[in-house]
């Protein structure tokens, strides 16, 4: 009998066939359940861009094929702004969007530095406040919120969607940005006050490092305000300040049969925020991770 030669003391052993195969089983998995979900997000969006770019028999014959010379076509997106007033839809989106972004950052990270700097009889309250407005949907209230427009006189205005998002997107970015308010250094504060600081200058101080947070609120924010609906169509059914996901909508029951219109349509409505999105992704994540490490 051969004896089996085991190795010296202090000496790894050379690592087993079956651990090999299900660590590498561990690294490929998460890996092909990734891939598989963008393909099955992102497939979709991908076929309507390519198909925006084609003539109508192109898209039957060869859908999933890119665009070439010979299929080329780009009369959707003539039919698109000749019988739509789509610039106008894209300006009255720019504008709510802008608006609404720049009024939850401002109020909501000013907000939630006095929450997390100061200690006050009703903190709690507010805080539970805060909470309630992040789990109630903000469409309970349509009706209660269509009766005050109309008492304002805010019906058929940018004014009124910008203020309605702005209620809708202040709790979740107050309850986000408490918790990287808490993070910075106390000793940074205290420094500038004893400087003579003002607390508006310290909240200026301390704004910076909340960039990941505030990163992360603007895109959040950004996004449902861009696709919605609901409010631009009971708000806004107006023909000057209708946004861009109405327009899209209303242009889509006159050309429902125009395959061409109605991918190119698709494609205009999609396009900013993808690009948005893809530019902002880093700092999106940034903030997501660093609020899930503090």
């Amino acid at each position: 009998m051969s004896a089996v030669s085991t190795p010296p003391r202090g000496v790894a052993r050379p690592p087993r066939a079956g651990r090999t195969w299900r660590a590498r089983a561990g690294v490929a998995v998460p890996h092909l359940i990734l891939i598989a979900y963008v393909v099955v997000a992102c497939g979709p969006i991908a076929l309507i861009v390519m198909n925006a770019f084609k003539s109508r028999q192109a898209i039957f014959e060869e859908p999933f094929a890119f665009p070439t010379p010979s299929t080329l076509d780009l009369g959707g997106f003539e039919t698109v702004f000749t019988r739509a007033r789509f610039e106008l839809y894209f300006l009255n989106s720019f504008i709510v969007t802008v608006s609404t972004v720049v009024l939850v950052l401002l109020l909501g990270s000013m907000a939630a530095f006095a929450l997390a700097e100061y200690r006050f009889a009703g903190i709690t309250v507010i805080s539970l406040y805060m909470a309630v407005g992040i789990m109630i949907p903000i469409r309970l209230g349509t009706v209660g919120i269509l009766d005050l427009m109309v008492r304002l006189n805010l019906v058929n205005s940018l004014a009124g969607l910008v203020l309605v998002y702005t209620a809708m997107g202040l709790p979740l970015a107050v309850f986000v940005l408490t918790a990287f308010f808490k993070q910075v250094p106390g000793d940074l504060k205290d420094a500038a006050r004893i400087d003579g600081a003002s607390e508006y200058r310290v909240y200026s101080l301390a704004l910076p490092l909340v960039r990941p947070g505030l990163a992360a609120i603007g895109v959040y924010t950004m996004l449902p305000i861009w696709n919605d609906l609901w409010f631009p169509l009971i708000l806004t059914p107006g023909e000057g300040v209708r946004t861009v996901t109405l327009g899209t909508q209303l242009f889509l029951g006159q050309f429902v049969s125009d395959w061409n219109a109605v991918l190119a349509v698709l494609t205009l409505a999609a396009l900013p925020m993808l690009a948005l999105f893809i530019i902002f992704s880093r700092q999106f994540v940034r903030g997501l991770t660093s609020g899930a490490i503090k």
